[in-house]
Order: C-alpha cells, then structure tokens, then sequence
C-alpha cells in the first residue's frame, strides 16, 4: 500500500499572524476562529486561557442578545407607550400612567425615572435573568469539564431554544447564522449605549430627535 502523492494531501487551515481586526497587532493566542465572530480583537488580553475566552465568550452572547432587545423596544416603547396606556386605562380601567418623562425620554440611569416601574416587573426581570445566567455558567462549567451531558453540540450561548425552527440544519448555515446574531448583537450594544448618551445630552428621546428612522413605525394613527 502506497502513500497518496503530496499534492493530494489537504495542508492544515492556518491562521493569519495578525489580527484581522487591527492589522499591526499580533492575533491572541486563544483567538483560533472557534467561534463565530473571532477577528482576533482582544488588545487588553482578557481572554487569557481557554476557559476565560468561553466565559466571556458567553457574557458576550448574553448581552448582546439583551441589547438587541433593547435596540427594538427602546424607540418602540417612546412611540407606543402613552398610546398603550391610555388604551388599557380605557378597557381595563388600570389606573395607570406613562413611563416617558415631559419629553418623551424612556427611563434608564441617565435620564432617571426607574423607579416609575412596578416592583413586581423589577423582579421578574431579575429572576428570569439570574436562572438564564446559572444556566450558562453551569454549561460552560460542565464544558469545561468536558461533560458530555450538555451534548456535544454545545457552545457558548446555545441553550437549545428554537421554537420557530429558524437555526439551519446544515453547518454553514448555522456558521452563518451564528455570525449574524454576534454581529447584530454588537451592534445593537453601541446603538443602546448610543441611545442612552444621546437622549442624556440632548435632552430629547431619540425618536424625537431623528423621527425619519423611527416615526413611520408610528402606524395605524397611534402615533
């Protein structure tokens, strides 16, 4: 039995000496492309061992899913929310009074006026929020360990949730959806921290001072 010929033989991936990210520095040495999204961009170093890059790698996920979120129901919640009270006082006689202030700012910890919320809402926010959290960290211990109980399919952030069936079956499909959702997510955490300085400087809720992105969701006369 004979050896293939060399030129048959499909060489190693390799990975570039930088960082794609920021061309003259060096690529972190636990920044292999693992996971979607890796340019090699970590100039602090805080991913310094392999079970410090899952860590983060999950804190990322996490936030970043919370930002897209709040992306979305930021300017929705400026638009809709005296219309929604209003409409609910009307049916259900609630008694209740909008969470924008006199110039349609939503309450966060520049602008003030958290404490317009309910408790209860307060709770359950933090509730569901701290299992979601144990839930991850016990995942990325148990990958750590290599325990095969959370499936060998595991990867930071993947808690098996799909209800629509939207995650491809295929392994490029997922590569790219998994791209999508980090990309979009960091997005979205520059755009909530963007919204929060902005409306603290000017003043003015975002859809307020840039109506041309936000005022034609304002449909059915709601508005």
């Amino acid at each position: 039995m004979t050896n293939p010929p060399l030129a048959l033989a499909t060489p190693p991936p390799t990975l570039a000496k930088y960082s794609t990210s920021i061309p003259f520095l060096r690529r972190p040495r636990f920044l292999t492309g693992r996971f979607a999204g890796d340019v090699g961009f970590d100039p602090l170093g805080f991913a310094s061992s392999m079970e410090q890059l899952v860590y983060y790698r999950e804190a990322e996920v996490k936030h970043a899913r919370i930002a897209m979120l709040a992306a979305a129901g930021w300017p929705l919640s400026e638009l809709f929310d005296r219309q929604i009270t209003q409409q609910l006082d009307t049916y259900f006689n609630l008694n209740l009074s909008p969470v924008l202030d006199s110039t349609d700012r939503v309450p966060s910890l520049l602008n003030g006026g958290l404490d317009a919320i309910s408790p209860l809402w307060w709770g359950f926010c933090l509730g569901l929020t701290a299992a979601i959290d144990l839930k991850g960290v016990q995942n990325t211990r148990y990958l750590d360990a290599g325990d095969d109980s959370i499936g060998e399919e595991y990867f930071p952030g993947n808690y098996g949730f799909d209800p629509f069936n939207l995650y491809p079956p295929d392994e490029e499909g997922q590569l790219r959806m998994q791209l999508a959702e980090i990309k979009h997510g960091r997005l979205s955490m520059l755009a909530v921290t963007g919204f929060a300085f902005q409306e603290y400087v000017s003043g003015l809720g975002v859809v307020d001072e840039t109506p041309i992105f936000f005022q034609p969701l304002a449909l059915g006369g709601l508005n």
